[in-house]
Parts: structure tokens; C-alpha cells; sequence
């Protein structure tokens, strides 16, 4: 018996060899050469967990992702963080073979990427039942969009197959183009820009099948569409029923192919963008617009409303003076109006009047009062911009009735939130305000999931939990929210005050309630009397990224967000459908005396409910990281990802991790790893995974003040420990390949030389079988 035991080892390894041979072949035939984790060479590459990186700085950082970039490793993790940084080309990692590769794979399991993360969110709500949201941030520019596209991709291709099931997953998919047409513009910093933020829930049933979605956004950049910065685009719709639409169908939307006739896509003469294809993209549109669910006719009245925004933007006023003094405003290119009259099915004179005055009740009178010629400009201004808002809105709302669970059965979710990212520009406004305020929410809920995470992981493993210092940015968040006291309080009270309001006067009211506040800085307070750098019709916030100064114009027009109450009534009087269900307020039989809420109020509540909604799931996080600011491949400038790593907030992120205990694995999935390294757990250990850790670590004589071993896993301190651990392995895999080499080579000569004296055995015996049979034939021939 004894002396079986070395074939059956013999058997045992050649049998590993000929599966590790197979693996690599199907590997090589598949077109993709296989990438397991180890096989990133930090030296060279950089580490791939920016957790295990020496030393902690913010150049070493820096530098980790410029060396991995430049390898065209665009995607390194922060712990379960993922950091992606855009490469501003197309990188053949994303085919059905690398689908595959992810699919059913830890985390760690192979080099860093999107599809690892939205693996294991997708499998953690489909096997564990946990709820997931993947957390997309980052600047304008760094590729948010399409890391929340290659995420969806991902799921849809991985979850159930079936035809009820496809049509399901294509409307999900379909619902990206459409969004981008509507709510997306080339920027300085972006040609295909999300000028909203977006969280989709998908959910699935107890299978993993997806069942539907509903699509919530937030904050429309709506003063793109009266007015844009120089070289920017409005929105990408514009341009594509212009540069798409066919001659018929132009000429039925009184519209025709030059952008430069109208007065809202021609402010800084950008009408191209040199990424986008506007007619191609036009009819990617229409095509998921029919896909979704929208009817023929809806899609017309769309286009009709879209193209009756031009014409709108298109009507001018010119001043004139009234007999008693007042200024009042003629309407020109009066042909504009009555193809707009012609489209929105309205008598003229209702929308002309409209345009041109407004009525006011004094007491039981109504008195109608004209607008000067710049008061008509700006109501004609806020009737595109909330005629354009309320499309989106609407095309949402009818995107969710057909994208929505049918049934009312129990139900998994998985989130994806696609984000706008800190901003700070030259000149920052509300729109960054209400930005800003957002990524302060998100850093909040970064900064405390992260937390729990950690101490609920040592809690639960029955490690020593030392307290981490770090800052918190509650204190901000309340600065601007707060009830009564925060800046949105005071913005909506200065709004909703009788009187005459400014933005001057906001500011003088925001000095007085917050003048003391420490992360609160204005021209007008005490504190900063004397500093130049901060103009006097601006404030400035000690943001968690870093101080940003906004300006008050405009603040208390943009919080307001009012349309008056007789342009709501002119386009419910149209007899396009659309246009009534857009302003309800508008039917004269409905009478409302309520003041609508303000912009910034409706936004708060929504950060709130967004807010709840990610406490009550697991969240993964991927960073975006734009390398330059010209959008060019393969150039990484260090100053533009430096500010980037500041205000994502990845240092302090780091910082966190590092505190306790850089890396962490389960007992098993380690003592599978590095079970080599010792001679009592190779080459199986049959005890209890927990001892073979202690057994294997005891036994390579490391001190215990670098590791600690939990429950079900095991704890490494330092990095430097680590990368020993994988040192040792690797050279512990080169005698293990050596001896494998060794024992398939004897067991292939051993086989071949039975194989050849087997024949050489039947040979011979035939022969001899010959020759006697041959023997009497030879005698009878004698």
C-alpha cells in the first residue's frame, strides 16, 4: 500500500498540470491572455489597491495613478472603492470575453475594474438579499456617464436570459440615449456633459431577474437652455432634430437646418461638437424613444414642443414709450409667433398678451399691467426654460410608467446614481451652490458608511476597535440646511418676504444670521472687512474640498423659479395635449392662492429623500478621475488630478483605512492563497480553516502585533507585510511550476516508454506466434 502512495501523488500533480495547461489554452483561444491579480507587477505598474501604497502621501498618490495610467491601468481600488480614470479613448476591456471573466469573481480576484464592482454589488443583492447602490462621482469630464452605462451593461448581461426578460433589460439600456439627448450638452470641459443628476433603481426578483426601474433626477441646468458660457452647447436635442430630421419633418416643425437662426444655440457660435454626430444621434433618439414605450404621436408632440422652445427664444421686443410715461415693449419678428401659434394650436392674441403683460388683482379689479421691453425678455426667457424643465420632467415621469415593476410581489434593488462631481469655476453661481451642497451630503454619507463599515467589520470579527479621527463635515451640511437658520432657510425667506427682495439683500440678511459661523466668509461681516480676494456681492463656503466663493446674482431669481400665472394659462389654453398636462396651473377652473415652493427647498428635500434612500442599502463607490482639462489621451496632468484627489476627498478616504488594519480576507480564500508557504497546511489542510491561518502564520514566525485573526477573517496591518506574503508565494509558485514541469515530464517519458515496450511486447509475442506457426509449414515444404 505504502508503496502506491508516491503514483497517486504523481497521479494528483499531473493532473494539475494537465488543468492548468487546459485553463491557459482556453484562455489563449478565447483571444484574451489571462490576468489574474497577481500578475500586475507593482513595481512597474503601480499597486493596484491604493490601500497597500508606501508612503501615504498625496504626491505618492498622485503618482500611483499617473504610473498606472500610463500602463493603461485606468481603474485602481481604494480598499472597495473603485478610482476610474478616463482615458479619453476606447480600451478593448470591455468585450463579452471580459464579461465573462468578471462574472461569479471576488473582488480581489483579478485586476481592478467596473465590471468587479458591479459583480459584486449584483451578486451581493441577488445572493445575499442585501439591497445595492453603486455611488458615481466625480468632475464634469471624467467619464461618470459612461462608467453608470458600463455598469447597467454589465447586469443586463450577467442576469436572467428570456425573451419578457431582454425587452425589459433594452428598455433600461434604451433609456441612456434619451436621457443624454434631453439632459445632456457639450461643455468646456465635456462634449456629452450630464446636465442633471440621475439615480436609477433596478429591480429584480429572488432569481436576479430584472423586473424594471424608476429613474429619479435632480437639478436641470434649465438656464442652459436661455443662455450658455462661451464655446458651450444648449442641449444636445437641439441640435440633433436640426441636423437629423429630414426635410419633411423639419418643414412640419417650422424649423430649418442653419443653428445660427436661433437666437438659443447661437450665443458663441459653438454648434459643433467634434464628438457627437447630431443626425446619427437624432435617430439613436427616435429609436429609443419608440423602444421605451412612447407612441408615435408622443414623439411628435415632443419635437413639436422642442422646436416651439426655438421659436419662443426666437421672439424679440423692442421698447417703447406709453402715453403716461411708462415703458412699455413692441413684439417683433411676429412671424416667429405665429408659427409657435400655428404648432401649439393657440390663437395668436393669447400668447402675444401673455408675452407682453401681466395682469395683477387689486382687491376685486384685475389690472393689466405691460412689461418693458427687458421684462418681456425675461418672461419670454422663463417660459423656454420651464416649457424645456417640464418636458424632462414629463419624459421622465412617462419613461418610469413603462420601465416600472408591474407586479407588487417582494422585490431587490440595485441603484446606480449618477452624480455631478464639486465644481468650482471662476465665476460659481446657485446651480454650483445647490452642486457643492450635494457633494457635501454625499462626502457625509461616504464618510460615515465608511466609518460604520470598519468598526461594524471589527465588531463582528472580534477585533479591537481603535477610535479614527477624521473630519466631519456635519457642520457644513447644517450651514446650508438647516431649518430657520442654514442659507437655504434664509434664501427661501428672503424670496417669500413682501417687499421688495435682491440678491444685495439676502446677502446683508445672510451676514447678520451667520456672520460668526467658522466656515462662513462675507465682504460685509467683521471678520473679513479688509479681505480683497472676496468681492463684496459674494459670500464664501470652507467646503470639505476647499474654499469656494459664489456670487449672489441671480440667487433669488433661481430660487424663486417663477412663471407668471398668465403664461401657465396661455399654454394650457393650446390645444396640444401635451402642453396642458406640462402647466396644470394653468386651468382656469383651478384656482390656487399657494406660493410654489422654491428651487432650493424642492432640492434639499430631494438630497433628504436620496439621502434615506442610500442609508437604507449597501453602497459601492467608483471615483471618476479626468487626467487633463483638453480631453486627451494618454496625458496626465499631475495639478488636475491633485485637485481632483482634494476634493473626492480620497486622501482622507485613505487615511480612514489605514488607521486600522490595510487588508482583510477570509480564512478560507487566505489559506488557499498562501497555504504553500508552510508545511502544515500544504498541500490541504483538513482542520478548521481558522487554525490553518494561525498554523500557517505561526509558522512563518510573524509578529501579532501585524496581523490579527478574526471570526472568519483575517487581518493584515501593514502593506510591507503583504507584499512579503505575495514575494514568498511567487517564488514558492516558481519551485511548485518547476516541480509540476519535472513530474509531467517523467510521467509523459514513463507513459511513452510503457507505451513502447507494451508494443514491443505484443511484437515480439506475435512474432514468436509467427515463427511456430510458420515452423510445420517449413517442415512440410522439406
Amino acid at each position: 500500500m505504502d508503496s502506491m502512495q508516491p503514483s497517486v501523488k504523481c497521479i494528483r500533480l499531473v493532473h494539475l498540470a494537465q488543468l492548468s495547461m487546459t485553463f491557459l489554452q482556453r484562455s489563449s483561444a478565447k483571444g484574451v491572455p489571462p490576468v489574474p491579480f497577481e500578475t500586475e507587477d507593482n513595481n512597474i505598474e503601480g499597486v493596484a489597491d491604493i490601500v497597500l501604497l508606501e508612503p501615504v502621501t498625496e504626491d505618492a498618490f498622485v503618482a500611483n495613478l499617473k504610473k498606472r495610467y500610463k500602463h493603461r491601468r485606468i481603474y485602481t481600488y481604494l480598499g472597495n472603492v473603485l478610482l476610474s480614470v478616463n482615458p479619453y479613448c476606447d480600451i478593448p476591456i470591455y468585450t463579452p470575453e471580459y464579461i465573462d471573466r468578471y462574472r461569479s469573481r471576488n473582488l480581489y480576484e483579478l485586476p481592478p475594474h467596473i465590471f468587479a464592482i458591479a459583480d459584486d454589488a449584483y451578486r451581493s443583492m441577488r445572493d445575499r438579499n442585501l439591497d445595492q447602490c453603486i455611488i458615481i462621482s466625480g468632475e464634469s469630464g471624467s467619464g461618470k456617464t459612461e462608467a453608470s452605462k458600463l455598469v447597467m451593461r454589465y447586469v443586463a448581461a450577467v442576469s436572467v436570459k428570456g425573451h419578457r426578460i431582454d425587452k425589459i433589460k433594452s428598455m433600461l439600456l434604451q433609456s441612456n440615449p434619451l436621457l443624454e439627448a434631453f439632459g445632456n450638452a457639450k461643455t468646456m470641459k465635456n462634449d456629452n456633459s450630464s446636465r442633471f443628476g440621475k439615480y436609477m433603481d433596478i429591480e429584480f426578483d429572488f432569481k436576479g431577474e430584472p423586473l424594471g426601474g424608476i429613474i429619479t433626477n435632480y437639478l436641470l441646468e434649465k438656464s442652459r437652455v436661455a443662455v450658455q458660457p462661451p464655446g458651450e452647447r444648449n442641449f444636445h436635442i437641439f441640435y440633433q432634430v436640426l441636423g437629423g430630421a429630414d426635410v419633411s419633418h423639419l418643414k412640419s416643425l417650422r424649423l430649418s437646418r442653419n443653428p445660427e437662426k436661433y437666437r438659443l444655440l447661437n450665443n458663441h457660435d459653438s454648434y459643433i461638437a467634434d464628438t457627437i454626430d447630431d443626425k446619427a444621434a437624432f435617430l439613436a433618439t427616435k429609436a429609443a424613444m419608440e423602444a421605451v414605450g412612447f407612441r408615435p404621436e408622443e414623439v411628435q408632440e415632443v419635437l413639436t414642443i422642442v422646436a416651439g422652445v426655438l421659436k419662443i427664444g426666437n421672439v424679440e421686443f423692442q421698447p417703447v414709450s406709453n402715453i403716461d410715461g411708462s415703458e412699455g415693449c413692441l413684439l417683433i419678428k411676429e412671424y416667429e409667433l405665429r408659427d409657435l401659434c400655428d404648432m401649439f394650436q393657440s390663437p395668436d392674441s393669447v400668447l402675444q398678451t401673455a408675452l407682453t403683460t401681466r395682469r395683477v388683482e387689486a382687491g376685486s379689479e384685475v389690472v393689466a399691467i405691460e412689461y418693458s421691453a427687458t421684462e418681456a425678455h425675461s418672461a419670454r426667457d422663463a417660459l423656454c426654460k420651464a416649457l424645456y424643465s417640464r418636458l424632462f420632467t414629463w419624459l421622465i415621469s412617462k419613461l418610469n410608467e413603462n420601465i416600472r415593476v408591474e407586479n407588487h410581489g417582494k422585490r431587490k434593488c440595485l441603484g446606480v446614481l449618477d452624480i455631478y462631481g464639486f465644481e468650482v469655476f471662476e465665476h460659481n453661481g446657485f446651480e454650483q451652490f445647490v452642486i457643492n451642497y450635494c457633494n457635501e451630503k454625499l462626502q457625509q454619507l461616504f464618510i460615515e458608511l465608511t466609518l460604520k463599515e470598519e468598526q461594524e467589520d471589527y465588531v463582528k470579527e472580534g477585533i479591537t476597535w481603535t477610535h479614527i479621527d477624521y473630519f466631519n463635515n456635519e457642520a457644513i451640511c447644517d450651514l446650508v440646511d438647516k431649518s430657520h437658520v442654514g442659507i437655504l432657510s434664509i434664501l427661501d425667506e428672503e424670496c417669500l418676504r413682501p417687499g421688495e427682495v435682491s440678491d444685495e439683500s439676502f446677502l446683508e440678511r445672510l451676514t447678520q444670521k451667520l456672520e460668526q459661523h467658522k466656515f462662513l466668509e462675507t465682504r460685509l461681516g467683521r471678520r473679513c472687512q479688509n479681505d480683497k480676494s472676496l468681492a463684496h456681492d459674494c459670500f464664501r463656503i470652507q467646503h470639505y474640498a476647499g474654499a469656494v466663493t459664489y456670487s449672489v446674482a441671480g440667487f433669488i431669481e433661481k430660487n424663486s423659479d417663477l412663471l407668471y400665472r398668465d403664461l401657465s394659462q396661455a399654454m394650457f389654453a393650446c390645444n396640444l395635449l401635451l402642453l396642458k398636462s406640462l402647466f396644470p396651473e394653468g386651468n382656469p377652473s383651478r384656482v390656487c392662492l399657494k406660493r410654489p415652493t422654491t428651487a432650493g427647498f424642492k432640492f434639499k428635500n430631494s438630497m433628504n429623500a436620496l439621502m434615506k434612500n442610500l442609508h437604507m442599502k449597501n453602497p459601492s463607490y467608483i471615483r471618476c478621475v479626468k487626467p487633463n482639462e483638453s480631453q486627451t489621451a494618454s496625458k496626465f496632468d499631475d495639478n488636475v488630478v491633485r485637485r481632483q484627489v482634494k476634493y473626492l476627498g480620497l486622501m482622507e478616504n485613505l487615511r480612514v483605512r489605514r488607521s486600522g488594519f490595510c487588508f482583510r480576507q477570509l480564512h478560507l480564500q487566505f489559506l488557499n492563497r498562501y497555504k504553500m508557504l508552510s508545511s502544515k497546511t500544504w498541500p490541504n489542510w483538513s482542520g478548521p480553516p481558522r487554525k490553518g491561518v494561525e498554523a500557517l502564520m505561526k509558522e512563518l514566525r510573524i509578529d501579532l502585533v501585524e496581523y490579527a485573526v478574526g471570526i472568519s477573517k483575517v487581518f493584515i496591518r501593514n502593506p510591507i507585510m503583504l507584499f512579503e506574503l505575495e514575494e514568498k508565494r511567487r517564488l514558492h509558485l516558481g519551485q511548485l511550476a518547476t516541480l509540476l514541469q519535472a513530474v509531467y515530464r517523467g510521467w509523459r517519458c514513463r507513459h511513452a516508454y510503457q507505451k513502447l515496450r507494451k508494443s514491443q511486447i505484443v511484437i515480439a509475442k506475435n512474432w514468436r506466434r509467427y515463427e511456430v506457426l510458420a515452423a510445420p509449414c517449413k517442415l512440410c515444404s522439406c
